[in-house]
């Protein structure tokens, strides 16, 4: 009877924006695979989307990380001067149509709501059907670095805009939520260069949102100090990885016994 009850167990998942850090999902995830937690339901924004619609559609973790230390999605082939953003997102697109054939949000195996923000409007818009490619575009297109993207009439932009942890979606699909933010700020730096400004300022002013939707996590996941990577620091991401990989694994006991022993 226990297993039937860990079978039927309802377990979202909702994972924060975050660029380069997002790999740290990828972390989670694997000792999440380890432990045998089945995910049954994932809400994602701009990283976090991306991270959690190639789960969705049956990829490894070990997998997304070689697509994302492979795939060159910042050549200088895609920049844009003069245009509302630095760089287009085709590069982008063209890996999302390789990689998820179907090209459809309904046809992943784990159902998925992807967060982005309309800027017309003002207001933040969940992608639960449809086509998977630009709602993943949208919801990773950062301001002023990414071109906006244009979607039945409006323009959207980045979800971490309005929304970087969108636990939402998951409330009423979900027994159990689990929540993995990889954007916990450092204490301890000697400086703060120029190009970490605004990264920083960004996730300060998230700070207290995030804070007030843990209440709704019944395992929430946050590895420390992640502001010490840069959200576009390619270089660093096997050790992004690491970090939440290790963190899951040091809160395996807590993990196990709130998502397992029901």
């Amino acid at each position: 009877m226990l297993s039937f009850a860990r079978h039927m167990l309802k377990i979202g998942l909702v994972l924060s924006g975050g660029g380069v850090r997002g790999m740290a999902h990828l972390g989670v995830l694997k000792a999440l695979d380890e432990l045998g937690v089945e995910i049954s339901a994932i809400s994602g924004t701009s990283a976090g989307a991306i991270v959690g619609a190639f789960y969705s559609a049956g990829y490894k973790p070990e997998e997304i990380l070689n697509i994302a230390k492979t795939q060159k999605f910042f050549g200088f082939s895609n920049l844009l001067f003069g245009k509302a953003g630095l760089f287009n997102m085709q590069a982008f697109e063209s890996v999302y149509k390789n990689y998820f054939p179907h090209n459809s949000i309904e046809k992943l195996n784990i159902p998925m709501t992807i967060t982005a923000t309309d800027i017309v409007k003002g207001e933040i818009h969940y992608f639960s059907k449809g086509d998977l490619s630009k709602a993943l575009l949208a919801s990773s297109c950062v301001p002023l670095v990414f071109e906006p993207v244009k979607i039945e009439n409006t323009i959207m932009m980045d979800g971490g805009i309005l929304n970087n942890f969108p636990v939402e979606p998951l409330l009423s699909k979900s027994d159990l939520i689990i929540g993995v933010n990889v954007n916990a700020i450092s204490q301890n730096f000697e400086q703060i260069h120029m190009k970490d400004m605004l990264d920083r300022s960004f996730h300060i002013a998230m700070k207290g949102a995030i804070q007030d939707k843990v209440k709704y996590c019944n395992v929430f996941i946050e590895p420390e100090n992640m502001s010490r990577f840069g959200m576009f620091d390619l270089s660093k991401i096997d050790e992004i990885y690491s970090e939440g990989y290790n963190c899951a694994k040091r809160l395996s006991n807590d993990i196990k016994q709130i998502c397992l022993s029901k």
